[in-house]
C-alpha cells in the first residue's frame, strides 16, 4: 500500500516564501524600503513607539520624528509591508519584572495600533533576548509571533512562533551562498528564507550593495511567495486548521482563505487547492 504524503504549499501552490524583518524607527528605512519596493520584496518593520524624536528636535540623530514615522510607515503599509511591536523603549525585556515587561509590549502595541489604524500582532524582541516568563507575557498581550536573533542558516518552517528564528542576518558572510541555495533547489518540503537586520547597518558599513544584490537576485521568481511575517504566520496557521479524514482521502477547509498543499501518492505529485468551506476527495 502506497504512503500518502502532504506538504504545505504557499498561495498559488508556491513551495517557497521569503520575508524580511528590520528593527528600529530610523531614517535609513527610507532608502532601504525603496530598494525592497523596486524588487518586490516584503518587510516587517519593528518599531519602538516610545523613542520617536520630538517634531522640534533638530539633532542629527537618525531616529525618526513621529510625524516622519507616521507618513513613512503608513506608505509602507499601503505598499504591502508590515509594522510590528519592538517594545516602547527597547529594554532587555527579560530583565524587567513581568508587569513592566508586559507594559512595554502592550503599550507599544496600543500606540502603534492607534497610530496606523490597524490590528498589530507581530513583534521582534529588543536586544534579541527573552525567557519563558516573557514568552508568557507576550501570549497575554495577544502577540502571535516574536522574532529572536537566532540564525539557523536553514529554511525550515517555524514551529515555535514566539521563539521565531531567522535564516540569517544580512551581516552573515554566507548570505548570498544561502540565497542561491534557497533559490536554486527544487524542494519537496516547503521552505522559508527569513532575513533580518537593521537598515542603519548599511550606512555604518557603507555596503548598501548587500541588500541591493540580495533583493535583485531573489526578485521575480515564480516559485517564491514574497510576504510579510504576519502574512506567513496567518497562512500557516490556517493551513494547520485543515481537517483530514481518518484515512487521509478527504480534506475540509474550515478557514476563509484558499489553501494549497502537495499531495504525493504513488510517486506522483499533485498540487491541491481547497477553497474556503470546501470538502475535497483526494482519490
Amino acid at each position: 500500500m502506497s504512503v500518502r504524503n502532504y506538504f504545505l504549499r504557499f498561495p498559488d501552490g508556491k513551495p517557497k516564501a521569503l520575508t524580511l524583518s528590520y528593527d528600529d524607527d530610523v531614517t535609513c528605512n527610507v532608502p532601504f524600503c525603496e530598494i525592497l519596493d523596486k524588487y518586490g520584496l516584503k518587510c516587517t518593520f519593528n518599531i519602538n513607539s516610545g523613542l520617536f524624536k520630538e517634531d522640534d528636535d533638530a539633532s542629527i540623530s537618525r531616529t525618526m520624528k513621529k510625524t516622519e514615522a507616521l507618513e513613512f510607515f503608513s506608505k509602507c503599509l499601503d505598499n504591502g509591508h508590515e509594522v510590528a511591536v519592538h517594545s516602547c523603549r527597547h529594554p532587555f525585556l527579560e530583565s524587567l519584572p513581568p508587569s513592566m515587561a508586559t507594559l512595554e509590549v502592550i503599550n507599544d502595541r496600543i500606540a502603534l495600533e492607534k497610530m496606523f489604524g490597524r490590528i498589530i500582532r507581530g513583534m521582534a524582541y529588543p536586544q534579541g533576548t527573552y525567557d519563558d516568563e516573557l514568552v508568557n507575557c507576550l501570549k497575554a498581550c495577544g502577540i502571535a509571533y516574536a522574532r529572536t536573533t537566532v540564525q539557523t542558516e536553514k529554511f525550515d518552517i517555524p514551529t515555535d512562533w514566539l521563539r521565531l528564528p531567522s535564516t540569517c542576518r544580512h551581516k552573515n558572510p554566507r548570505l548570498m551562498e544561502l540565497a542561491k541555495k534557497f533559490a536554486e533547489a527544487p524542494p519537496k518540503r516547503p521552505q522559508l528564507f527569513y532575513l533580518w537586520g537593521h537598515s542603519y547597518e548599511f550606512d555604518d558599513d557603507d555596503n548598501w550593495y548587500v541588500i541591493e544584490d540580495f533583493a535583485k537576485y531573489m526578485s521575480g521568481r515564480d516559485d517564491i511567495w514574497y510576504a510579510t511575517n504576519i502574512e506567513i504566520y496567518e497562512y500557516i496557521d490556517d493551513y494547520n486548521r485543515l481537517i483530514f479524514s481518518a484515512d487521509g482521502q478527504t480534506v475540509y477547509n474550515p478557514t476563509n482563505r484558499t489553501l494549497y498543499f502537495n499531495n504525493v501518492y504513488n510517486k506522483q505529485e499533485h498540487i491541491i487547492s481547497v477553497v474556503p468551506g470546501e470538502t475535497v476527495n483526494l482519490e
